[in-house]
């Protein structure tokens, strides 16, 4: 307590710039909460190395009261200090994320920063989590005008994990980095977000030169349901020099049912390539139209390959095909829940057909029977499908024996009564 007095006299008197140690900071650290006053000061000195140091002690004290000296951080004119204030202001609504973000990787090299992204990206926040305006405001910024590209792309990805909906302007403006790493998240990050309004500002990006960007635009654009795309996104398919473009374009021209598409999808649904195959089926599925049953029941008696057939099960299901019996199309996909290679493909078709209250009901049935993996996984397709009559279900997954079941059951029960 006596050497943050001593800081505290030193600051009141105008003496903020008093030649320090970073090791000086280190030890004011360990006050704990009641040191953050002192540490954001600290965000102000003209030494780099006590910027740099104060910011990391305000992360690792965490806290309410951290987020708005971190907030301020943001805007310093170093890119170290920014990716760690962001990763910060991250780690408060997702814990634990300061030890995969970019600030576990990065370090000096000369004057720039070095760091390594990871592969997956799928990381969100529950929808029940609220995010403090002015946190999503600061890293829309930084997104636009961060001191280095590796900062502006650790914001987008941020924005995106914090599903910042009032960001989503300055997404857009990092766009036009013309950096593919700024854009490639940006691209996620709009993909988590889902604001429609989004998808027309991206078009110009179907054609880029760079594969990655070009896949994430086409996966974006389906996503964000940009019906005016089609013709670009079957262009791109037409010049696609690999399977990973054509099946990228395919899947989205899918998650757009028009009528008009009926023609593609035929065409693709007999294709040698099992990526094709799949995303021919998710188009049907899409169009709900029970007079194309018989021509998924064919292929998928015959299909030998796992993506195509879920596919496949998952159109059967969504053309009316509901029952639920040991080889049902439904129950197979309820079985893949198990799967640690194609549970999240199986997660997601039941997602969609779970929107049908006949759906729900087989699935509310299956859980009696189900396996603890099942339980888990279900229990997020009603917090995203469901509706209040799936609240009593998931109050008892809630209270399962199984305490990770349980503790799933009741983070599901709140986002679902978040959308409700």
């Amino acid at each position: 307590m006596r050497l943050l007095a001593i800081f505290a006299l030193l600051l009141a008197v105008g003496l903020a710039e008093v030649p320090m140690r970073p090791k000086d900071v280190r030890n004011l650290a360990k006050q704990g909460s009641s040191a953050l006053p002192q540490l954001q000061e600290f965000l102000k000195n003209a030494d780099l190395e006590i910027r740099v140091e104060a910011v990391k002690a305000i992360l690792e004290i965490g806290g309410k009261d951290s987020l708005t000296p971190l907030i301020q951080a943001t805007a310093d004119n170093d890119a170290e200090v920014q990716i760690r204030a962001t990763d910060g202001l991250v780690n408060f609504y997702l814990p634990g994320y300061v030890r995969t973000g970019l600030s576990a990787s990065i370090r000096r090299v000369g004057t720039s920063i070095k760091g390594k992204f990871t592969d997956v990206n799928d990381q969100m926040i529950d929808p029940f989590v609220q995010v403090r305006p002015d946190v999503v405001e600061a890293l829309g910024k930084l997104a636009r005008n961060g001191a280095s590209l590796e900062s502006r792309a650790n914001a987008a990805r941020a924005i995106g994990i914090l599903r910042g909906r009032a960001a989503v302007d300055d997404l857009v403006a990092a766009i036009r980095s013309k950096n593919g790493e700024v854009i490639y998240e940006c691209l996620i990050a709009l993909q988590k977000i889902r604001d429609d309004s989004a998808a027309p500002k991206i078009a110009f990006l179907l054609h880029d030169l760079d594969e990655k960007v070009q896949i994430a635009a086409i996966e974006t654009t389906g996503l964000l349901l940009n019906k005016d795309s089609i013709p670009d996104l079957l262009d791109a398919m037409r010049r696609a020099k690999n399977n990973k473009v054509r099946r990228a374009a395919l899947t989205a021209i899918a998650m757009l049912p028009m009528d008009s598409n009926r023609e593609t999808y035929a065409r693709y649904l007999n294709d040698k390539d099992e990526g094709m195959r799949a995303a021919a089926a998710e188009g049907y599925a899409r169009l709900h139209n029970p007079a194309d049953l018989p021509a998924i029941s064919t292929v998928y008696k015959d299909e030998e390959k796992r993506p195509p057939r879920l596919a496949q099960a998952f159109a059967l299901v969504a053309l009316g095909q509901h029952e639920l019996s040991e080889f049902s199309p439904l129950q197979l996909l309820i079985n893949t829940l198990n799967s640690s290679a194609y549970h999240g493909v199986a997660f997601a078709y039941l997602v969609e057909v779970s929107r049908d209250p006949a759906v729900r009901a087989l699935l509310y049935q299956s859980l009696a029977n189900a396996t603890k993996d099942e339980k888990i996984q279900l229990a997020g397709v009603l917090a995203r499908s469901g509706d209040q009559e799936s609240v009593p279900y998931l109050e008892k997954l809630s209270h399962d024996p199984d305490d990770q079941v349980a503790q799933e059951g009741l983070r599901a029960l709140r986002a679902l009564r978040a959308r409700l």
